[in-house]
Formats: C-alpha cells, structure tokens, sequence
C-alpha cells in the first residue's frame, strides 16, 4: 500500500463534496474537483527527513497523491527535476539569485508527464480503459505515452499547427491521433463528443479530471525540499490552461498546513504571450475569470489557450501571493532563449523562455528586486521546437578551410 491520505474531492466553486473513490470529471456547475488529504494524519506520520530517504522520483510524496496501492503506480521515474543556478544570465538581467526548475529532463522531455504519470495511475486504479484529451501536443504525447505502459488506449486531438515531433510521439505509442483545423477548444469538442459515444474512456482534458493537477503539484514540494524547506521570493510559470501554478498554489497551501514551510509565500507571477494573453487581461482589469482571446497565436504554442476552464483558480493563486500577471512579445521571449543558450548552456522550450523574458522585463520595472530569489519554471527540451532557431551557417567544400579565429 502506498498510505495515500486521499479523503475526498470539492468543487472548487461551490465546496460541494465529492466520493473520490469513483471515476470523476467536473463538478455539477461544471468547475475543477479538487482533490483533498487528511493531513493532520500526514503530518502525524511523515516528515521532510523521511521522505529524504525515498527514491527520487515524484512519488516520494504519496502520501499527498491520490493512488491508493502502488500495484497501480504506472511510472517513467518521472520527477525530482534538476532546480539549476543560472549565475551568468541572471547577472546579465539583474537577477543574481535566478534558478531554473528544469522540466525538459523528465520522461517525454515536458513537464506534462507530471500530470499524465498521476493521472493515468489513478485511471487505471478506477478501472478507465482508455483516456482522450484535446491537446496543444506535448500533454498528448505524454499522455499517450503512459497510457500505452498502463496497457490503456488513448484518443488524442491537436491542432494542425501542434509540434510535428509531438504528433509523431502520439503515434508511436500507439495512440488514436487526429489532427483538428482550429485550435485547442476547436479540438476539445471533438473529443467530448467521441467519449460521449464510447464506453470505458475518461475525457481527461485540462481540469475536467482531478488528478492531472495532483502530478503538477509536485513540482512546488520539490522546489521546496531542494531549498531546504524554504521557499524563494517569487516562481514564474509559463500559463496556458494554468494547472502547473494552480498546482504549485495548491502545494505550498498543504505544506504550510504540514508545517513543513514557514513564512510569506512566494509571489507567483502567471506568463503569457501577447498572442493570447487572457488571464493577463483579466489580472489587469480586475476581472475574477478571463474572456476568450480572439485570434489568439504565439509561438509558444504550449501555452495557446485562449479560455482556461480554471483561469479563476490561476488570478486566485496570483492575488493570493501578491504575484502578477505578464504577457511578452514571441520577439522576446525567442531572444532569451537563445540568450540563456548561449550564456548557460541549456536550450529551453518558448514557453520557458517567456518566463526568463518575464523575468527581465519585472527586473527592469522593478516589481523583481535584485536580491529576490526567483525561480523559473522550464517548462519542456528546446529540442521539441527545432523551428524555433534558424540554422543558417556556412557549407564548406571538402577543399575549403575554416578561417582562423583568435580567442581573448
């Protein structure tokens, strides 16, 4: 057994309670479940030091996920992803103390493999034969990809304009794959409508199950047991659908409830593009819920979502910790990817080059002191986005020589 404290799902509008021990989708008035844990039992039983002596995959905090017998537990040793110094780029933009939580190093090289590795565990153990999603590409690739060692099919539905490499790892884990004329929302409703025609599937698209934002949570216990159970001033996350920062919220809310944490929260900034910058909009306005981004396009493609279902959860964690909400340009956000390549050495996807983007641009305007602690989520390998740098270099002949070049 794995000593899941798994008590129980709520609305999150309504609070309304709900048996977390049947398979689940959105509440009655159509909002997230959220999953609860009893943990005054969890902080009777476990400590910080415990768990630093488990084996260093995401799993190390059952207690607080929701699989109840490890005989389900469908893994890739997916978690505990490097929280690396960014001495030399951080410098160059003001922020010294700048780390990078860098998810491109998990299995299927995105941080989506969190959610799909909890979420398809806990289908399985509910008896889910097989899950469909609509999808911007890499959380079908993930998600096809743990299906496909859960022995579950998969139906997964992407925009034309997905990654091609994401389109190839869906088929190659034997998912059923369509490729949609329109965008994710446009994908969604095709999806809906073939898990409504089929037994045994779950819908398991942003939100409209609960566990998938069970595996992102886990990147905020990490971050926090890397620094020694203290917390940095402020993490930036790249926000489409916004469940990683929801995540992270809801994370650092248990561990404060554990009493494994002290202290202010960190201030959680949500990163856009200017291409589809909804919960930008709303933060900015003061709105409680985003409206559709009309033409929304960017290309971070990962985070083209122009209506979260759970965008009040994300302007709710944003508030809460006196964080912000900010939108850069593609110009940008490409600059500093190839920037941080070039001064550290590691290729990021767009969506984690908006945050550094975000990260200089709250430097240069203050809202980020020089001496804050700030994390950066990258959120996925570079290597996904081959188009996103333009190789133009020299051909030689076999005759011709490279020139010489003095090095100071």
């Amino acid at each position: 057994m794995l000593n899941s404290a798994l008590s129980h799902l709520v609305c999150s509008q309504t609070g309304t309670r709900y048996d977390a021990d049947v398979v689940q989708g959105v509440s009655a008035a159509g909002m997230p479940l959220l999953a609860r844990y009893d943990l005054e039992r969890v902080a009777a039983t476990v400590t910080p030091a415990d768990i630093a002596a488990r084996p260093r995959t995401l799993w190390r905090y059952r207690e607080v996920l929701p699989v109840r017998d490890e005989a389900n537990i469908v893994s890739l040793g997916e978690g505990m992803t490097p929280l690396i110094p960014l001495p030399s780029y951080g410098a160059a933009i003001g922020v010294p103390h700048l780390l990078m939580k860098d998810e491109g190093l998990i299995p299927t090289g995105t941080f989506k493999a969190r959610g799909a590795a909890v979420g398809v565990s806990r289908a399985a153990e509910l008896g889910v034969k097989g899950v469909a999603m609509p999808t911007n590409g890499n959380a079908g690739a993930a998600w096809a990809a743990y299906a496909a060692r859960a022995g579950m099919r998969s139906l997964i539905a992407m925009p034309v304009d997905a990654p091609a490499i994401t389109r190839a790892e869906c088929v190659a884990a034997g998912a059923e794959l369509y490729l949609v004329d329109g965008l994710i929302g446009d994908a969604g409703k095709l999806v809906n409508a073939a898990v409504a025609a089929r037994d045994g599937y779950q819908e398991v698209s942003t939100l409209k199950e609960p566990y998938r934002l069970e595996g992102k949570k886990t990147m905020g216990y990490e971050i926090a047991e890397q620094l020694g159970w203290s917390l940095p001033d402020v993490i930036l996350y790249p926000a489409g659908g916004g469940v990683g920062l929801i995540g992270i919220y809801k994370a650092l809310l248990e561990m404060r409830e554990l009493g494994w944490i002290q202290g202010d929260l960190p201030r959680l900034v949500a990163v856009q593009a200017e291409g589809c910058a909804p919960i930008v909009q709303a933060f900015e306005s003061g709105a409680e819920v985003s409206e559709p981004f009309a033409n929304a396009r960017t290309v971070a493609f990962g985070i083209t979502v122009p209506k979260a279902l759970g965008d009040f959860l994300v302007l709710e964690a944003v508030r809460a910790t006196e964080g912000t909400a900010i939108a850069v340009s593609d110009a940008e956000l490409l600059e500093e990817q190839r920037q941080l390549a070039l001064r550290e050495g590691t290729f990021i996807c767009p969506e984690g080059a908006a945050c550094m983007a975000a990260a200089k641009r709250l430097r240069e305007s203050g809202w980020l002191r020089p001496d804050d602690r700030a994390v950066v989520l990258n959120t996925g390998m570079g290597l996904k986005y081959p188009e996103t740098v333009n190789v133009d270099v020299p051909t030689l002949s076999t005759d011709s020589r490279i020139p010489p070049i003095s090095v100071g």
